[in-house]
C-alpha cells in the first residue's frame, strides 16, 4: 500500500512540474509575442519623409532612431547644403546589410532611397536617424 501512495505522489509531482513548465513557457512566449508586435508596430510607424537640404546650414548634426530591437545613431556633416559625410553607429548586429544606405544617401543627397531587402527594419531606422539629425541643430 505504501508503494502505491508513493507512486501517486510521484505522478502528482510530475504532473505539477509539467503544468508549471507549460505555464512558464506560455508566459515567456506570450511576452515575446507582445514584444514582437510592439517592434513591428514601431517599425511600421516610421515614415521616411525626405529632407530639404536647402534649409540645412553647415555643421555636424547628431541623430538617433530607435526601433526597439534595432537602433542607430548618426553624425551627419553638411557643407554648402550638401551632405558630405555620415558616420553611423549601428547599435545591433541585425541588419548590417542596411549600412550601405549611408553611401546611397550621400550619392542621392536624399533619404528617399530604396531600402535594403532583408534589412527593412534597419533600413528604416538608419534613414530616420539621418532625418532626425538634419531636423535638429548643428553641434
Amino acid at each position: 500500500m505504501g508503494g502505491c501512495v508513493k507512486k501517486m505522489k510521484n505522478k502528482k509531482l510530475i504532473i505539477i512540474f509539467i503544468f508549471g513548465l507549460l505555464v512558464g513557457a506560455g508566459i515567456y512566449f506570450g511576452k515575446e509575442y507582445i514584444r514582437l508586435q510592439e517592434y513591428r508596430n514601431t517599425i511600421r510607424a516610421i515614415e521616411i519623409e525626405g529632407i530639404e537640404l536647402s534649409k540645412v546650414v553647415d555643421g555636424v548634426y547628431e541623430g538617433f532612431s530607435d526601433g526597439l530591437l534595432v537602433s542607430a545613431k548618426v553624425w551627419v556633416t553638411v557643407e554648402n547644403h550638401r551632405i558630405t559625410d555620415i558616420q553611423l553607429e549601428h547599435h545591433h548586429d541585425r541588419g548590417i546589410a542596411a549600412e550601405v544606405l549611408v553611401d546611397k544617401v550621400l550619392e542621392n543627397q536624399s533619404t528617399k532611397v530604396d531600402i535594403v531587402t532583408g534589412a527593412t527594419s534597419s533600413s528604416k531606422v538608419i534613414l530616420k536617424a539621418i532625418e532626425n539629425a538634419l531636423a535638429g541643430e548643428a553641434e
